[in-house]
């Protein structure tokens, strides 16, 4: 076919058209507006999942899993880049960055050389591009457009972010852009950064770098990373959680990182998914960031999470990373490849969603941790003081293989409102809100561990979904709260005496244990790794919380 080419604009059939044809520049050129890169071959825009699926098979970037799924593999990258992640050290910005680890600043003229090399080699490439949504309420929304090289990615994004009606897209201007190269490799001796690959986000130029990973999951982020800047301004409250809302028109929201429970908690039969990650609570309520859910896989039970199960076994869905035997069957215990696998896949794909993408005022709060020490109760209810205290904590034990270069074993962490790696802003922003939006609406806050029970990782055994499940109506319905509890005397938490359906000893943990000298030991552990994350924001809040913070006995 020499001379001919393929060319695609939104969701009408391929058609073939002459190398010459100046209708595809036109095309190309609206659909790149606004990003600096010029195409030199028709540009795939705001294609739907079946064009992009086939596309991407035609490209060979994956296959088809035996339900229709479609399976990729992302290289060496199968988490975030977290060691090549950079803020733009901007005039505008830089009294408001919590410069450090997480935000590494980067010399304007340093992105701009990094952005320039990228749009060179975009340009030479056959490009798709997506206009989409980041946020459910108009008032708060941010309009982005992804300009990437593979197909799989463009559904990746397409499935997470919410996508606009037909009728916006010729008006769509963006106000974000991400330049995504995932097959560019960085310089470090040319452009000054750490590795080969680069993730950069400028504020003032509204434009996100991604070079050198396929991993897609630093495309969602780094909208979540935006969200995060622009929404405090504005007196809404970014959130990495997710929510459901039951018949009654209640709110609930589930924090936690990565491997805690989000998604499988509130993807519940009997209440709504308002969305599984990411939200903003403000003055009208909740309301979703994402279109889309992004759920991990490894071990993922048909029994125990029947609606992400079924998502996530479908056609239009994206599994990252899973592995399957030539057939395309599943295997969702296979870790060979990372133990981050993950499902991308559109929250209509969920049988009971909320499509508005919106809740009103929330009721109930949890706070999700994977305990690895296996000391936590599995729920207990927290003071307002203390609801502050374990968000600013922010602790879980990281799952392995969530960013790139964590070992085999979860780690115990620490991370500030559940999303350090998230945050542009300095910790006490997100603090003071969460503090104001509990007193304003009341709501009831839980801690809940999904972790261990019995023992430690690799001693004990997960705490049983069942559990978790029916802990959770309780608190929902309103009748753990009229339950006796009496206060742990390690963590000084309240715990539930009894509740109908669970082990007394699961309810208090040390009970579980056969060792309790053992229990005792890692429990003072735990405490003493508290105290020392305490003291990185102690000097930021009131009196209140400082009375609550946990501390080692006198």
């Amino acid at each position: 076919m020499a001379g001919r080419t393929l060319t695609k604009v939104g969701n009408r059939p391929l058609t073939h058209a002459p190398a010459n044809n100046n209708a595809w520049k036109k095309q190309a050129a609206k659909a790149l507006a606004g990003t600096g890169v010029y195409a030199s071959r028709p540009v795939h825009a705001n294609q739907a999942a079946p064009a992009l699926v086939a596309e991407a098979l035609r490209r060979d970037e994956g296959r088809l899993s035996i339900d229709g799924a479609f399976m990729v593999q992302t290289g060496v990258h199968t988490g975030r880049s977290v060691q090549d992640k950079f803020v733009v050290d901007e005039p505008s910005v830089h009294a408001d960055i919590w410069w450090g680890k997480v935000n590494q600043k980067m010399p304007v003229d340093r992105f701009n050389t990094i952005k320039h090399r990228v749009q060179a080699y975009l340009q030479g490439q056959e490009l798709f591009t997506q206009d989409l949504y980041a946020g459910a309420d108009p008032e708060h929304r941010v309009r982005v457009r992804l300009v990437t090289t593979q197909a799989w990615n463009a559904l990746f994004a397409r499935n997470m972010f919410i996508r606009p009606p037909e009728a916006d897209l010729p008006s769509f201007q963006p106000d974000y852009v991400i330049l995504h190269a995932p097959l560019f490799h960085t310089d470090p001796a040319i452009d000054g950064v750490r590795s080969s690959t680069t993730i950069a986000l400028s504020f003032e130029q509204k434009t996100i770098l991604i070079a050198g990973s396929e991993y897609a999951g630093e495309v969602k982020k780094s909208i979540f990373t935006v969200m995060n800047w622009l929404l405090p301004a504005k007196g809404v409250m970014p959130m990495h959680c997710s929510a459901n809302v039951g018949d009654a028109g209640d709110v609930a929201l589930f924090f936690g990182l990565s491997g805690t429970g989000k998604t499988t908690l509130s993807s519940a039969p009997d209440r709504r998914l308002i969305g599984d990650d990411e939200h903003g609570w403000g003055p009208d309520g909740t309301f979703n960031f994402e279109g889309g859910c992004y759920a991990k896989v490894i071990n993922l039970s048909q029994e125990a999470e029947p609606e992400i199960w079924a998502a996530s076994n479908r056609f239009g869905s994206v599994l990252e990373n899973v592995v399957g035997d030539r057939h395309g069957n599943l295997d969702l215990t296979d870790a060979s490849l990372t133990e981050n696998t993950r499902s991308c896949y559109p929250v209509e794909f969920i049988p009971n969603v909320d499509l508005s993408g919106r809740g009103g005022q929330p009721k109930n709060v949890f706070m999700l941790t994977c305990d690895a020490f296996g000391v936590l109760p599995p729920i207990s209810r927290l003071t307002p003081a203390q609801a502050m205290y374990h968000f600013l904590s922010g602790y879980t034990a990281q799952v392995a293989g969530t960013e790139k270069g964590m070992g085999d074993e979860p780690n115990a962490t620490f991370s500030t409102c559940f999303a350090h790696p998230f945050l542009p802003r300095r910790p006490e922003v997100y603090g003071r809100m969460f503090a104001d939006l509990i007193a304003r609406h009341g709501a009831t806050c839980w801690l809940v561990n999904t972790g261990w029970s019995g023992g430690p990782f690799g001693t004990g055994e997960r705490m049983s979904i069942k559990h978790t499940r029916t802990l959770l109506r309780a608190a929902l319905d309103g009748s753990l709260t009229k339950m006796a509890f009496h206060k742990e005397p390690f963590f000084g938490l309240a715990i539930p005496e009894h509740v109908s359906g669970i082990p007394d000893d699961v309810l208090d943990p040390r009970k579980s244990w056969a060792d309790k000298a053992a229990y005792d030991k890692l429990a003072k552990h735990l405490i003493a790794r508290f105290e020392q994350n305490f003291a990185g924001f102690e000097a930021g809040v009131g009196d209140d919380v400082k009375a609550v913070a946990i501390r080692a006995a006198a």
